[in-house]
């Protein structure tokens, strides 16, 4: 899927608890998706009361997949307090989830938590897009790498580079070859369209 439905996604993440957000993730966030491509939707909700007063561990994080409009829809969501843990660890994952400009499910919650994301987006994630680099290079090493994976580690490079440099979290590979131009990346965009899956 290509083209975001928001109203059909809405109701994806109303079948699980309550979201306090939801936003769009993966290739879509990251401005390279293609007809075949999933939709990844992340967030966070609040667990009820009940189930924090259990003996048992709440689960901390629910998953839903369905097809909806002919794509895989995966809505991925963590418990507040887990997604706040998350993103005191540096998690850069959790960070592009909360700025991701792809807005299914907002309002105040996500603008107090952006507000208070911005003390997480510290020289730490280092760390985080260092560990994510070095996989994907690994993944470029086996034989036949796809598009989609050297796409991957363009991106998790350039947003490593852009976040350290100005403290801005930016996903999306078209803005940042705008401000770190790298040549190629447009060539490699249109033939993730293609049928060719290798390079």
């Amino acid at each position: 899927m290509t083209n975001l439905d928001f109203e059909l996604l809405r109701t994806v993440v109303q079948t699980g608890p309550h979201p306090l957000f939801a936003t769009v993730s993966g290739a879509h966030l990251y401005g390279f998706p293609s007809p075949d491509s999933d939709v990844d939707l992340r967030g966070a909700f609040v667990l009820p009361v009940p189930d924090l007063l259990r003996l048992q561990e709440p689960q901390e994080t629910i998953t839903i997949t369905q097809s909806c409009a002919g794509a895989e829809v995966n809505w991925v969501a963590h418990d507040l307090r887990k997604f706040a843990r998350l993103m005191t660890r540096h998690n850069g994952y959790v960070l592009e989830q909360l700025y991701s400009p792809l807005v299914v499910h907002g309002g105040p919650w996500l603008e107090e938590l952006r507000a208070i994301g911005q003390g997480c987006v510290t020289r730490h994630l280092y760390h985080h897009y260092l560990g994510f680099a070095k996989a994907q290079r690994k993944l470029l090493t086996k034989p036949a790498p796809t598009v989609k994976e050297l796409l991957y580690a363009y991106r998790v490079l350039l947003t490593g580079i852009h976040v350290l440099r100005t403290g801005e979290v930016e996903t999306n590979l078209r803005v940042l070859t705008q401000h770190h131009p790298q040549p190629g990346i447009a060539e490699l965009i249109k033939w993730k369209w293609t049928p060719w899956p290798s390079l």
